[in-house]
């Protein structure tokens, strides 16, 4: 038997072993998500069964009672409040985002690794540590219970990490092409869209959801400085903790109603996110 016969069966039975570890390790994550979903369509008395009623007979009362059907109250608003947070907050943080990495790599300042180290600094500081002169300067400024102001948070929460991102995905753009359209007279706001913005599509695409799935997922300033009307997704379903005790199946049927548009999210950009976050690995 030759050495690159033994090489390729190594190499195969080498392959074959990750793989079985990536499908193993795929399983274990996805089994509480499949624990969740067949749990919200089981009945409270099925749900809080121990051990766990597999066979129980399914039921939509869990999502009837999420949506209100029996008069509870409409998670629709909350939901709402959440999309235009998330999605208006992550289209700001591209805007910004694109111009700073475009300083920071293709046409870099001077010291821009003092620059990045200070971004990376504002995520330093734990939210809690600003969590109450952010409450006073928004009770002062008029601003408590308004969507706007998680709009604004949020943007600045997740601005440094799209920085870095981006700086890292634009950083492998060849200078040349930009400089080819300087010379053909395009300007800067020209060179970002229709230049730098094309080619590094993939990693504007997984900075976009990443920075969308912190927004859509972030509880303490959203529990904290809104009430009735700027409530988002996330507070809306801690309200179904009560003093009465926790409803099993109706907390499974909203928190996967809820995980439903960053799911969505992430199958529809998967491509562009594994282009994006592979961007420079290989040289």
């Amino acid at each position: 038997m030759s050495n690159t016969t033994v090489n390729t069966r190594g190499r195969f039975r080498g392959g074959a072993g990750l793989g079985l570890v990536a499908w193993l390790a795929g399983i274990v994550f996805f089994l509480p998500i499949a624990w969740m979903a067949l749990t919200s369509f089981h009945s409270e008395t099925d749900a809080a069964t121990n051990p766990p009623s597999w066979g129980a007979a399914l039921t939509l009362d869990g999502y009837r009672e999420f949506f209100g059907a029996d008069g509870g109250a409409s998670p629709w608003p909350a939901l709402i409040n959440s999309t235009v947070a998330s999605v208006t907050s992550t289209l700001l943080v591209l805007v910004l985002a694109l111009p700073a990495a475009y300083a920071l790599s293709i046409r870099p300042v001077k010291k821009w690794t003092d620059v990045l180290f200070f971004f990376l600094s504002t995520k330093m500081l734990p939210v809690v540590a600003g969590l109450l002169p952010i409450y006073l300067f928004a009770k002062n400024a008029g601003m408590l219970d308004n969507i706007w102001l998680l709009v604004i948070l949020y943007t600045s929460m997740n601005l440094p990490i799209a920085v870095w991102m981006m700086q890292s995905f634009l950083s492998e753009i060849p200078v040349a092409v930009v400089e080819a359209a300087q010379i053909d007279g395009a300007r800067l706001p020209t060179v970002l869209t229709r230049v730098i913005a094309p080619i590094a599509l993939p990693g504007i695409a997984a900075t976009a959801l990443i920075c969308f799935i912190f927004s859509w997922n972030e509880l303490l300033f959203a529990r904290v400085l809104t009430g009735v009307v700027a409530e988002t997704a996330p507070v809306f379903l801690t309200g179904f903790i009560t003093s009465q005790g926790l409803f099993l199946a109706k907390v499974c049927a909203a928190s996967l109603v809820i995980s439903l548009p960053v799911l969505a999210a992430g199958f529809a950009a998967q491509d562009k996110l594994v282009q994006g976050l592979s961007l420079g690995a290989v040289k």
